[in-house]
């Protein structure tokens, strides 16, 4: 059979096992209970396993028939600290933890990728590496994973990689979506403690109140990206979290507050971190102030090599139809750990819509305690994966 019948003929099994990871999301580096399922589901496959030492990671190695290049597959498998409330018949039951941005389908998938390229093992000219990842919400799943060695896997580098991420709202379902160059943004922490001496509320003047500093360090920072960067240059600055007192009449002795960075430009990544920690020093000395700021790289741009993103476009097109893919015209200032990999090897990442609804721009987003994805792409996302895979091979040894 095609590897289009194949997975149709996978679709149940895959959305089965989909809703069993559903019920049991775990957050972060360490997810036993997801690691021993999937597991379980490769068991009966001709692969070469490896586990984490430093976290619940995956790394499995399909031997090609025949000699060839490396390419790597990966897919997510940790959850978000949210309760769910989704209506979904198979929800969390784990309180507090939800597979809210659909790595529940992303780890599905990738098992049926390995499915279907393991049962054409023999024709394969090359090796695959399949990447089943923890952590990639905020823990750097995918840098612990390649100081670990899942880029030399198969025993030689890796020449290509590819992932995929579901959207439960914006795309419409069952349509794939990407483009080439920046795709997501880079990701960074901005962390700032204002130091001054408590006192009375009424006698301000007889203390060094850090709040009002603050507060002008929260809105200069804003006027500081109009002023100083390049208006054509996008950058994205939000203070997620303000902290500061006890009581409405107490001054504290500090005040603190974080902010996350948004940048697609290397330069302008290094601009905003230094200005933004001269802007908050600045602001602290005319108040009289100390102040500890410290800005905290995180993840690079989401970069598509232009050559593999043809190549997924062009494959997506002609395996579901053109009007089964489009291209993005501006990247999205979401963040995403699969840059470290495509910081060191060719390959391209794309959007899949799994959204229930008829209606994906007002369907509830990503990360959203409402999310719900259709589970019903299943079987194109994890042909997808392994359609890039086998023509991958097959471009290199022709």
């Amino acid at each position: 059979m095609s590897l289009r019948e194949d997975a149709a003929e996978l679709q149940p099994e895959l959305a089965a096992l989909r809703r069993e990871l559903h019920q049991i999301p775990e957050i972060g580096l360490d997810l036993p209970k997801t690691q021993e399922r999937v597991l379980a589901a490769l068991h009966p496959l001709p692969l070469e396993i490896s586990t984490g030492t430093g976290l619940s990671s995956i790394t499995a190695v399909l031997r090609g028939g025949k000699p060839g290049p490396v390419v790597l597959l990966r897919g997510d498998m940790d959850a978000l600290p949210v309760t769910e409330n989704s209506g979904e018949t198979f929800t969390s039951h784990h309180d507090g933890a939800m597979h809210a941005c659909g790595h529940d389908l992303h780890t599905a998938g990738l098992v049926g990728a390995a499915q279907l390229l393991a049962a054409r093992r023999a024709d394969l000219a090359g090796d695959i590496v399949f990447m089943f990842q923890p952590g990639e919400e905020g823990w750097d799943g995918a840098g612990h994973m390649i100081t670990e060695g899942v880029l030399d896997a198969a025993g030689r580098p890796v020449d290509a990689a590819y992932g995929l991420h579901v959207q439960s709202s914006v795309i419409a379902r069952g349509q794939f979506v990407s483009r080439p160059g920046p795709l997501m943004a880079a990701s960074d922490g901005l962390f700032v403690k204002v130091i001054g001496a408590g006192g009375h509320g009424s006698r301000p003047h007889g203390a060094l109140d850090p709040v009002p500093a603050a507060c002008e360090m929260v809105t200069a920072l804003q006027t500081m990206l109009s002023r100083r960067i390049d208006a054509f240059e996008p950058v994205v600055l939000t203070v997620g979290l303000f902290q500061a007192g006890t009581r409405r009449n107490i001054i504290p002795d500090e005040a603190t507050f974080e902010a996350t960075i948004r940048t697609f430009n290397p330069e302008v990544r290094q601009q905003v971190a230094k200005y933004a920690v001269e802007l908050c020093e600045g602001i602290a000395a005319a108040y009289g102030l100390r102040v500890e700021a410290h800005f905290e790289g995180e993840y690079p741009v989401t970069a598509n090599d232009a050559a593999e993103y043809e190549f997924v476009a062009a494959t997506a097109r002609e395996v579901f139809g053109e009007e089964r893919f489009a291209e993005m015209p501006n990247p999205i200032t979401g963040s995403e750990d699969f840059s470290r990999v495509l910081d060191r090897v060719p390959g391209s990442y794309m959007f899949l819509g799994a959204c229930v609804t008829d209606d994906p721009e007002h369907a509830p987003t990503n990360h959203s305690p409402r999310a719900a994805f259709d589970d019903s792409v299943l079987g194109d996302g994890a042909e997808m994966l392994a359609e890039l895979a086998v023509r991958r091979l097959a471009r290199s040894s022709a």
